[in-house]
């Protein structure tokens, strides 16, 4: 399987965002745990429509988080990690920050 979407690394704000939306996180939760999976596998047993379930993949391919692959006739969509690890660094990043403005905060408190 080839890739047959391409794309930049996304801003972790554009990952937050696309992440934001609770039918597209839903997407990657899929993906995650079942690996590829056509637009039709991920419609099935859903509410949403083939063409919705494209949109939203597409709002997650622009922020780098899944790519879509050819396999015969078929085009199935992976998630794809870099770009979640980089957002798993940028909440790393947050919480020492926030654990380090608490510990200042206990600090004068204390004092």
């Amino acid at each position: 399987m080839s890739p047959s979407i391409r794309h930049r690394a996304a801003e972790p704000s554009a990952v937050f965002a696309a992440l934001g939306d609770r039918t597209r996180l839903a997407l990657v939760r899929r993906l995650a745990t079942e690996g590829a999976l056509s637009v039709t596998a991920l419609t099935e047993g859903t509410r949403i429509s083939r063409q919705a379930v494209t949109k939203h993949l597409d709002v997650l391919a622009r922020a780098g988080l899944v790519q879509s692959e050819r396999q015969g006739r078929e085009r199935l969509w992976v998630l794809a990690p870099g770009q979640i690890a980089e957002a798993r660094r940028a909440l790393e990043q947050i919480s020492r920050q926030w654990d380090q403005a608490l510990d200042r905060l206990r600090t004068l408190v204390e004092r």
